[in-house]
């Protein structure tokens, strides 16, 4: 038997619902954050609470949907299609690079790995709302740039996922098993230049 997903109810305080519950899972993850703490970091009763979200999975669901939505959304808007990939790659990387580093990226994708055999719809959700979004749009752009002759790409999702991967290597790892807890603007930039540099050999267009 299927089960029937609580519905959200949006009303005048849903968004100061958000607020305080995101403060409340990034600090204290989705096991530690209780309803008590959720509600009085939004300053609302708890029956206010209940009254938009009857779960607090849906809670944390509906949070890391829009955050990942938001950061796929700000990556498309600052994508240029006209502009070559040497001008474009080092800053949708760059972008790429600083969301997965940022305190949300880390607590977001940790919480969204360790519920997601509780919770199936958490992952596909994260999913579809954040990096698969980032690698549609990155891939419609690729696609742009072989149809103006400037890239050679036999299949341009796995570029996109190619590229995102090239941004993303050492430091997330590091930070996730605690070895670091910073990393420099130096540090960032050489990755994702490293990163631009390997694509654009492996599928820029000699001329």
């Amino acid at each position: 038997m299927t089960q029937t997903k609580p519905a959200i109810k949006k009303g005048r305080k849903f968004d100061q619902v958000l607020e305080g519950a995101r403060t409340v899972f990034l600090r204290d993850g989705f096991e530690g954050a209780s309803v008590d703490d959720i509600a009085r970091a939004a300053q609302v009763s708890k029956a206010t609470l209940y009254s938009y979200f009857p779960d607090k999975r849906v809670l944390f669901i509906e949070i890391a949907t829009q955050e990942s939505r938001r950061q796929a959304d700000s990556f498309q808007e600052r994508m240029d299609e006209s502009l070559p990939a040497e001008v474009v790659l080092p800053s949708a990387g760059r972008r790429i690079l600083d969301f997965v580093l940022s305190d949300f990226g880390r607590a977001v994708y940790r919480i969204a790995i360790a519920e997601s055999e509780r919770f199936p719809e958490l992952g596909e959700k994260f999913y579809a709302s954040g990096p698969g979004l980032v690698k549609a749009r990155l891939s419609q752009y690729l696609a742009t740039c072989v149809a103006r002759g400037e890239l050679s790409i036999p299949d341009t999702e796995l570029a996109a996922e190619q590229f995102a991967d090239l941004c993303k290597v050492r430091n997330p790892l590091l930070f996730a098993l605690g070895l670091i807890t910073e990393t420099s603007e130096k540090e960032r930039s050489h990755i994702v230049d490293s990163a631009v540099e390997m694509f654009i050999a492996r599928y820029g267009v000699r001329k």
